[in-house]
């Protein structure tokens, strides 16, 4: 496959049989998402040990990312499963309700009631009704409803600004980032994250975790709270890479400024050397249509044009009609705003600094490859931080990450413009890049002949030990 962009997609009732599964591995699925909003920890084990036989059954290694459920802030349980508000009416958020009705409704979160105040804005239901704060007394929150309509069990509430203090990590996340490593998870990604602190908690519980079964994901910080977009630079110097969650940030900051923090946040992500994923939304008819919408073909190709790492199918997936079809439509867009892109390197080198030996390895052949338009950049790495570091910029030359290490395999998925290879590395340089040619040569990836640039560590097979850049003709090793 020759995109550059990844597809995440998710895990649910529509995609857990193994045939279903296996088509859309084949479609172009990168990366599994198992939603841990959804199910116990037993089901994420089981989708987590089809999805490693699954790919194993088709040949490939794709990584698995758990996605935190995070604070639940939402609307309890209604008598008779929904109610309908009232333009007008009065409605009541009362933290000690169980049962609610057309004049009232519970709390989930019991602190709300401190969170907001007279003049302040709720919206329910991803801002599909909107309430305004008249008073809080006590336990209640009396509003008026400004937008009604039909509002059912357990429907999330957001505060128009931002401003909730509910923590990101919840008693239930820390039990989840224990299955999530019991999953072998590959990714796991912090819901609601507010700063780098939360991020911090994240990456230390995964940690103390991870030692224990050897298993250490990459943190994703999820950005759907507006208390984190002034904070974003910290936020990308705590973790491994951020989500663009449209759907939660949308509500607390308004439609219209989702698209330019879209880009603002994908620009940052490269810069810092940091990953991106564009999620919500993205081919939300395909949950029933089995195409999409005009506007969605352009959202998805646009968040490719901005340079995102990978693009994630949520319900689409999860419990749409046609998960298999929506991972063939969106390869194919993705596949398009790919081609259609043109390189600048040069420009994007203007202004980088070079702090490390292997960074300076990884952009000389970025630089090196473009200039004499070489067939292929490849990467012998064991961390894949040099791979890394090339999929920051933009080049229409594919990346081959060749790397022993299963665990870094899989996390290369995720990568932009980079294909990973599972590859034994020898301590001899000259019998390495052979083999590695050989290898490329069987997989039909490159011609003999053909001009490739290789990067590697000498010595072989030190962690972040890059320090050689070779110009090849294929053949000439081997």
């Amino acid at each position: 496959m020759l995109r550059s962009t990844k597809i995440v997609a998710t895990l649910g009732p529509a995609s857990s049989d193994r045939q279903v599964l296996g088509r859309m591995l084949a479609a172009g699925v990168d990366v599994v998402r198992l939603n841990f909003s959804h199910g116990t920890a037993e089901d994420h084990l089981a989708r987590a040990r089809l999805v490693r036989e699954v790919a194993a059954e088709c040949g490939r290694e794709v990584a698995i990312m758990a996605d935190l459920q995070g604070p639940k802030i939402r609307v309890g349980k209604f008598e008779g499963g929904k109610v309908e508000l009232q333009p007008g009416a009065s409605f009541v958020l009362d933290a000690r309700c169980e049962l609610g009705d057309a004049g009232r409704a519970g709390l989930d979160y019991k602190d709300l009631t401190k969170d907001v105040r007279a003049g302040d804005v709720l919206l329910l239901d991803d801002g599909r009704l909107v309430l305004d704060v008249d008073r809080v007394a006590g336990a209640e929150i009396v509003t008026t409803v400004r937008v009604g309509g039909e509002l059912s069990n357990n429907k999330g509430i957001n505060r128009q600004g931002g401003g909730l203090s509910a923590p990101a990590l919840t008693a239930k996340d820390v039990r989840d980032i224990g299955t999530a490593i019991e999953c072998g998870a590959d990714y796991v990604a912090v819901s609601f994250v507010r700063s780098r602190t939360d991020v911090e908690m994240a990456r230390r519980l995964v940690a103390t975790d991870g030692e224990k079964r050897g298993v250490r994901p990459l943190v994703i910080a999820k950005i759907e709270r507006a208390e984190a977009i002034p904070v974003l630079a910290e936020i990308l110097d705590a973790a491994d890479g951020i989500m663009v969650a449209r759907g939660d940030l949308a509500v607390e900051v308004g439609n219209a400024a989702v698209p330019a923090l879209q880009k603002r946040m994908i620009r940052m992500a490269r810069e810092a050397n940091r990953l991106a994923i564009t999620a919500t939304q993205m081919m939300e008819s395909m949950i029933v249509n089995p195409s999409p919408t005009r506007a969605e073909v352009s959202d998805v190709a646009n968040a490719v044009l901005d340079g995102t790492d990978a693009v994630m199918l949520s319900a689409e997936t999860a419990s749409g009609r046609y998960p298999v079809e929506v991972v063939e439509t969106m390869a194919s867009i993705v596949l398009a705003a790919d081609r259609s892109e043109t390189p600048g390197l040069d420009q994007q080198f203007l202004n980088e600094t070079f702090t490390r030996v292997d960074q300076s390895i990884a952009y000389g052949a970025l630089f090196t490859a473009f200039h004499l338009r070489c067939a292929a950049i490849v990467a012998l790495t064991e961390s894949g931080s040099t791979a890394l570091w090339m999929s920051r910029h933009d080049i229409d030359i594919p990346i081959y990450a060749l790397t022993p290490s299963v665990t870094t395999q899989r996390r290369l998925a995720l990568y932009r413009n980079v294909r990973p290879l599972h590859f034994s590395i020898t301590d001899d340089r000259d019998r390495a890049l052979a083999a590695a040619e050989r290898l490329l040569l069987e997989r039909s990836r490159v011609k003999p002949g053909e001009l490739i640039v290789l990067t590697c560590g000498e010595p072989m097979g030190q962690p972040g030990g890059t320090n050689t850049l070779k110009i090849v003709s294929v053949g000439s090793f081997l």
